[in-house]
């Protein structure tokens, strides 16, 4: 007896979500509160994200999104070594001040800076700091995703940490 082929229910896709809708849903995600910066070629910059988190550890591997639209996308294109400081839950201001349109002059002058290994700019009071080479880039939309290859870590202990959710920042205590 020849067995009957079986009948597939084809679904149809839902509308795509607006870009609105997307953003609403977002901000309900609590996301860390990094600055990232660079210095290289293209010279020194640094943005504030939250589009950031691990890939693996085997290498050491971040992402981190960043706008092509961005003021600071030459620079980052331009340079392979960037840092990912994430602030501490008293550094808002400086969020904000990296997240502005002011000058990369100004936005430097906010805050203690030292050297990474691989050349890019460490904020001295962040709560950890992840010293990175980029060793991918992929587009999608609007954004570059930049794969990071983790060269050195630098973390300090009994500070709270700064995050982002529902359009507002919320600090987190170290207990």
């Amino acid at each position: 007896m020849k067995s009957q082929p079986q009948l597939r229910e084809v679904l149809t896709m839902p509308p795509l979500v607006d870009k609105q809708s997307f953003r609403n849903a977002m901000s309900t995600l609590a996301a860390a509160v990094n600055v990232v910066t660079t210095d290289g070629p293209g010279g020194r910059a640094g943005f504030t994200a939250t589009a950031v988190c691990s890939v693996c550890d085997e290498p050491p591997t971040l992402l981190v999104c960043l706008n092509r639209g961005a003021s600071v996308y030459d620079a980052f294109r331009q340079n392979d070594s960037i840092c990912v400081n994430t602030l501490a839950d008293h550094q808002s201001d400086l969020s904000n001040l990296f997240g502005s349109k002011t000058t990369m002059e100004q936005r430097f002058a906010g805050a203690t800076w030292s050297t990474a290994v691989t050349g890019a700019p460490v904020l001295e009071e962040a709560l950890v700091s992840f010293d990175c080479t980029v060793s991918k880039r992929v587009s999608v939309g609007t954004h570059d995703i930049l794969f990071c290859e983790v060269a050195n870590v630098r973390h300090q202990d009994d500070i709270g940490g700064l995050v982002y959710f529902d359009r507002g920042y919320h600090r987190l205590k170290s207990e």
